[in-house]
């Protein structure tokens, strides 16, 4: 039964407890979430001082430590980035070459000027880890983005014990509660079927890196034949030396580009959303379009962004999952940010009794 928390769209932001201090032209830093916090929130990122490095920074700095590829935790323009090793080959085809990159291993310390920084899975996309940041005095856990749910393509979550948490709230209200996967992709696969008997092709819109390749996974090949956008193939190749398994995309799949016009057989195309475009919808021809995303739980969306249906395939924790992950991690300090920020924390608060606040910083929502 949802509650009167899926309501609460609170009119303010709550920041930490702690005041602002001014540091000149560099801009404002948040002190310290704690008295002597390891973890500071600074206009470029999350900062640790001791270490002198930030995690997933908005701003150019010397050393990013990095929680995943997507665009709003991994950046152009600093001078290293420490992440997860199977983050390689994304980064490096995202940013650039050249970048200064070094991977690590999950569950594998290393230490940074003395603090101990080290990943652990997190579910959310082929490559995403959860940051853990101790010295001898407190532990913290920057997740990143998450899920609990396993998909079959990246390394499953895995809780984290630490004194502070920092979590995401995407979908932070008791609406936003995910069907069985398999479930949904039976449905998705049994769409495209409906849409074959009618003669029509399917245009499906998913991001290019974790959804895409999840909607891959899971497609029933025995139907039609399927294309995808050249970006998502991209995405595809810079995975496969840390997922072998991604192999099979490139065999099941052509470019958009390969579409025959005298193809007389009703296809798939797997795109993401920037990437339809008039001249995608003129090769199409006739064809349904759906949405795979975590808004397609609220009644009305798939009308809202024009699609004839959609499918609630997210690659972000439910409702259910961010309450678990929270109190897996035993942490007795909770920070939330982007999504339903306010509401979370809140319900955390007054629920589970735990000190939850609002952290405000540049990351997406990622959907």
């Amino acid at each position: 039964m949802v509650n009167d928390w899926s309501f609460r769209f609170l009119n303010y932001v709550i920041y930490p407890s702690s005041s602002f201090s001014k540091r000149g032209d560099a801009g404002e830093v948040i002190k310290p979430m704690t008295p002597g916090s390891l973890i500071t929130y600074t206009n470029k990122g999350l900062y640790c001082k001791e270490g002198d490095f930030y995690i997933d920074p908005w701003k150019k700095v010397d050393k990013a430590v990095i929680t995943h590829a997507h665009a709003d935790h991994a950046r152009w323009g600093m001078k290293s980035y420490l992440a997860y090793k199977g983050n390689e080959g994304i980064l490096k085809h995202r940013l650039g070459k050249d970048i200064g990159f070094r991977g690590e291993d999950f569950n594998t310390p290393v230490s940074i000027n003395g603090v101990e920084v080290t990943f652990f899975p997190a579910g959310h996309i082929p490559g995403s880890a959860q940051v853990r940041i101790r010295n001898k005095k407190e532990c913290w856990v920057v997740s990143g983005d998450y899920k609990l749910n396993q998909d079959g393509i990246s390394h499953p979550f895995e809780p984290v014990t630490c004194d502070h948490f920092i979590t995401e709230s995407t979908f932070g209200l008791p609406v936003f509660q995910w069907e069985e996967s398999n479930e949904v992709f039976r449905k998705l696969n049994s769409y495209w079927k409906e849409c074959v008997s009618a003669g029509e092709n399917l245009l499906v819109s998913a991001y290019s890196l974790g959804k895409s390749q999840r909607v891959l996974a899971n497609l029933d090949y025995s139907i039609g034949d399927v294309f995808i956008h050249s970006a998502i193939h991209q995405s595809n190749l810079a995975l496969l030396d840390q997922f072998p398994s991604f192999k099979s995309f490139t065999h099941n799949t052509r470019l958009v580009k390969e579409i025959s016009k005298d193809k007389n057989k009703p296809f798939l195309v797997l795109s993401p959303p920037a990437g339809i475009s008039d001249a995608l919808i003129k090769k199409l021809g006739k064809h349904r379009s759906v949405s795979c995303s975590g808004w397609m739980a609220i009644r009305g969306t798939k009308r809202w962004n024009n699609y004839d249906k959609g499918f609630v395939i997210s690659d972000h924790a439910d409702w259910n999952e961010l309450n678990t992950a929270c109190l897996a991690t035993k942490a007795e300090n909770i920070y939330v940010t982007h999504g339903y920020s306010d509401s979370f924390s809140r319900y955390l608060s007054e629920k589970h009794g735990l000190n939850a606040q609002v952290l405000k910083t540049q990351f997406g929502e990622g959907e």
